[in-house]
């Protein structure tokens, strides 16, 4: 016997008969979403802008890369012409050729942006290797600049090679970058205990920053100390170790303003707008670098037509290249400079939260602090917003070591964001080695290698 499956009651009502359907019982009324806040519809704007820009996936365009690079070589040519600008008067008055500071900066630029291509066709775990080795050279040429350095201006910085100087701080800059995240890298979770996170990172960091103060350069240390706390933020530090070492920091710079009388004279002449005691105005070069500025206008006297650059405004193609830019080519000029900036930042900042790896996170973004604080403070100096401090614009101001480590850094970032492009269009290595395979890559990356 067979029996057949029951029914529910009144799924199917009876002929005649309505069907009866469950009154709807009242529901509590949903409360409406809060509106997002400013900060939010911003991350909101900004993340949705770069997702239809880059693209997804293995979908990706490679936008982030060709910024960066658009970015840095525009800035690089822009720094060369103004070094022609800048540097031309002073030149003929010295009796030398107006072409031959942009001729050295034009070299190495080219020497830099060659190496910034190789650096960014390898694979930058290879770079781990290197990380020991080169802040020992770095640490040795700092302690060499003591020894048989060339002063310049009071600053102690220079190692003259056959009529070429070298600034070993520039290159200490780059070297302390990498082995930073070489051994917080190594660290990993251990960082949370406080021990691990400054052992031995904060002492090795403080050697390198001791030898350049040494060199009576202030500001090249202060960058310095961006570099080593942006390492120990990526690298995931406790925030409360921050507070102590700012602490450290402002007591440390209180009293090598205290003790050096040239220092106090720049920060009472920038507060006061007076000359020092001694009759010193160390606010010479800022008010006139603000004179730059102000003449310039909306559009500029000209490309060349500078009038600061006459001696008003000493060395004005290193340290205050931006007031001659402002004074050339006006405001439009000063904010394309910072519009190109910003570019950089942003796509750094790109490649800096898509790593999954500490080694690549933290290196990243060492690398976007150390050129956009440079930048930063740059620009503040400039500006009157701080004390004059010898700090040069990155890619901008004349030096060819600050040049040559700029470009260097950008070819490591490179690197990592070649990566994130889709395998079809991503730029081929120019050297095989790297690290071994499923060692320093996320997952992804193997899979679009596996692809290609």
């Amino acid at each position: 016997m067979v029996s057949t499956p029951t029914r529910p009651r009144d799924a199917h009502p009876r002929a005649g008969k309505p069907a009866s359907h469950p009154r709807p019982t009242p529901t509590a009324a949903k409360p409406a979403a809060p509106k997002p806040t400013a900060p939010a519809r911003i991350r909101g704007w900004y993340r949705g802008f770069w997702s239809a820009l880059e693209g997804n996936g293995t979908s990706r365009n490679g936008s982030t890369y060709y910024l960066i690079l658009g970015s840095t070589l525009a800035l690089t040519a822009i720094g060369i012409m103004m070094v022609l600008s800048a540097s031309s008067v002073e030149s003929i008055a010295a009796g030398k050729s107006p072409y031959g500071d942009a001729l050295k900066q034009g070299m190495f630029a080219a020497i830099g942006i060659f190496t910034m291509f190789v650096l960014s066709r390898i694979n930058v775990v290879w770079l781990k290797r290197l990380a020991w080795p080169l802040l020992g050279v770095a640490l040795v040429l700092l302690v060499l600049v003591q020894v048989v350095g060339t002063e310049v201006n009071g600053n102690k910085n220079w190692i003259d090679l056959g009529g070429i100087t070298f600034q070993p701080s520039e290159a200490s800059k780059l070297a302390l970058a990498l082995w930073m995240a070489t051994v917080l890298a190594v660290k990993g979770k251990l960082l949370r205990r406080w021990q691990h996170a400054l052992i031995p990172a904060v002492p090795l960091a403080g050697a390198v920053i001791g030898l350049v103060l040494l060199g009576n350069d202030l500001g090249t240390a202060m960058i310095i100390m961006m570099i080593t706390a942006a390492a120990l933020f990526f690298g995931g530090v406790r925030l409360y170790l921050f507070g102590f070492a700012g602490l450290v920091a402002a007591a440390g710079t209180a009293v090598m303003a205290v003790t050096s009388s040239n220092r106090m004279c720049r920060i009472t002449s920038w507060w006061t707008g007076q000359s020092c005691a001694d009759g010193v105005d160390a606010n010479y070069q800022a008010t006139n670098g603000l004179y730059g500025l102000a003449s310039g206008g909306w559009f500029g006297v000209g490309l060349g037509q500078s009038r600061q650059k006459y001696s008003w405004i000493p060395e004005a193609h290193n340290d205050f290249i931006f007031a001659i830019i402002g004074e050339e080519l006006g405001l439009v000029g000063t904010v394309v400079v910072l519009i190109l900036f910003a570019i950089l930042g942003a796509a750094i900042y790109r490649v800096v939260v898509a790593q999954e790896l500490i080694f690549h996170r933290v290196l990243a973004g060492t690398i976007m602090v150390w050129l956009l604080g440079q930048a930063t403070v740059n620009m503040s100096v400039v500006t009157g917003l701080m004390p004059v401090i010898g700090v040069p614009l990155p890619f901008i101001s004349y030096g060819g070591s600050a040049l040559l480590m700029s470009l260097c850094a950008v070819g490591v970032v490179l690197s990592l964001a070649r990566e994130q492009m889709a395998p079809a269009i991503r730029p081929k290595r120019m050297l095989k080695f790297g690290a071994r395979k499923g060692r320093g890559t996320t997952g992804h990356h193997q899979t679009a290698r596996k692809r290609t």
